[in-house]
């Protein structure tokens, strides 16, 4: 069993920058894949990126690219997203997400497993 637990968000203006952590506690999250997910009132969730669990690989969605960065730090449990260049269409819950069994990183939201509680971003323009 893994329970992320979610920090960071809050009201940023547009081109201010945000970071979100996601963190859990024992060794099995470091066996995770770990991503990110948001979603805005009426819509989809949206698969934002993923950190790998083994080499740390990255991916991200073709909206955030070159914008967002996924990191992790292992030796205390962490998982970051750094949001930069922050737009009005960034507004959402972002949701931090662990997969432990999948081979890969699956953008469908429908494939992890474990979730954190949401945070809320809001960018005004």
């Amino acid at each position: 069993q893994v329970q992320p637990v979610q920090s960071g968000g809050g009201l940023v203006k547009a081109g201010d920058s945000l970071r979100l952590s996601c963190t859990a506690s024992g060794r099995r999250f470091r066996d995770c894949h770990v991503g990110w997910f948001r979603q805005a009132p009426g819509k989809e969730r949206e698969f934002v990126g993923a950190i790998s669990r083994n080499n740390d690989d990255t991916y991200y969605g073709d909206s955030v690219k070159g914008r967002f960065t996924i990191s992790r730090d292992n030796f205390n449990g962490a998982v970051y997203l750094q949001m930069n260049s922050l737009v009005p269409e960034d507004t959402a819950v972002y949701y931090c997400a662990a997969d432990l069994d999948d081979l890969y990183i699956d953008p469908d939201y429908h494939s992890w497993e474990y979730w954190g509680q949401g945070t809320q971003v809001a960018v005004s323009s």
